[in-house]
């Protein structure tokens, strides 16, 4: 873990930096929020919560260059997309199913991010397929002398899967730019991580890859910014890719059609609500004296404002049609859409 008393002025970030670090957190919780009622009042299918891990996704982000590595984001990243650029109206086009949806089209399960224009490479219902693709395409960009980083995220229980292995085996084989970041809730579904891991820390395996694994605390974005700014320094000389592990909390069950209260007990549900990252995180900016009540108060009026915005959008929005259902998935012939 790393320092507690870690200030932002020590990491050469802004009073503007955090505020927008903050900012951006509260956006990715009042949208999940917001999914959950909207999926409880029978409007929006399915919602696979950020809840708890939003500092580790906004940290880690702050730390990339948006406007040139490219991100493989697992279902639950939403602070992270927010960031490199996807917007709540297209969130909630996704989580309604809409025609506009960026992702697919109404297609996919919400969660399953993709964008091309802001580099988010899309992701796939089969957990940690994203891993071999971030290495993928960072192999492209030094084969093409490109100078960006791959970035890959997570849940610890997709680090069982082989995909992660060879991935990571790959990434460190050709030492490639890559930063893979697994965000450690605790739960993979219903398994708890001491029935996952056979070692100590997910980060214990990024010695065998050869690359450097690092566990640090997900629930302070500054910590986390901290280590992903030192492994896209690492990446970007040409020393290859890294392994870091942000312990955090989940907050909610897996997804809207789980109910954690059937393998998780009271005590451990308040434990992770008590240690909120949000919650954290505001109070050291109000420490700092950055967060005033004032201040507080604008931040969250901007954001329910555009969540509104966002969900009366989306709902009024059109699906798609019925002839268009293999649009995207089979080449055009003659010209024509299918």
């Amino acid at each position: 873990m790393q320092d507690v008393q870690l200030k932002h002025e020590d990491l050469g970030l802004t009073n503007e930096d955090v505020l927008a670090m903050f900012e951006t957190m509260l956006m990715a919780r009042r949208l999940d929020e917001r999914m959950w009622l909207l999926n409880r009042s029978g409007k929006i299918p399915f919602v696979i919560s950020c809840q708890g891990q939003e500092a580790a996704q906004v940290g880690a982000a702050f730390a990339l260059d948006k406007n040139k590595d490219y991100i493989a984001p697992y279902y639950r990243d939403m602070g992270v997309v927010l960031h490199f650029g996807m917007t709540p109206k297209e969130l909630m086009l996704s989580a309604f199913a809409k025609a506009e949806d960026p992702n697919s089209g109404g297609r996919q399960m919400p969660g399953h991010f993709g964008q091309k224009k802001n580099r988010i490479l899309t992701g796939s219902s089969p957990v940690t397929t994203q891993v071999p693709h971030a290495v993928g395409v960072a192999l492209a960009g030094r084969l093409q002398k490109e100078d960006f980083i791959a970035f890959v995220t997570l849940g610890e229980g997709s680090s069982n899967q082989g995909d992660f292995h060879e991935g990571a085996n790959f990434a460190g084989v050709h030492k490639l730019p890559v930063i893979i970041m697994v965000e450690n809730n605790q739960y993979a579904i219903s398994v708890p991580v001491e029935r996952q891991l056979g070692c100590a820390k997910v980060s214990d395996r990024g010695i065998g890859y050869g690359m450097p694994g690092v566990t640090v605390d997900g629930k302070c974005p500054l910590q986390v910014y901290k280590v992903v700014r030192e492994a896209a320094e690492r990446a970007r000389s040409g020393e290859g890719p890294s392994l870091i592990e942000t312990v955090t909390f989940r907050l909610t069950a897996h997804s809207s059609d789980d109910d954690d209260r059937q393998y998780r007990t009271a005590e451990d549900i308040a434990e992770g609500k008590a240690k909120d990252p949000i919650v954290l995180f505001e109070k050291y900016l109000q420490d700092a004296g950055i967060m005033t009540e004032s201040l507080r108060t604008e931040i969250e009026e901007r954001v329910m404002a555009e969540v509104n915005e966002a969900t009366d959008y989306a709902e009024a929005a059109p699906y798609a049609k019925p002839e268009e259902a293999l649009k995207y998935v089979y080449a055009p012939v003659d010209g024509g859409d299918v």
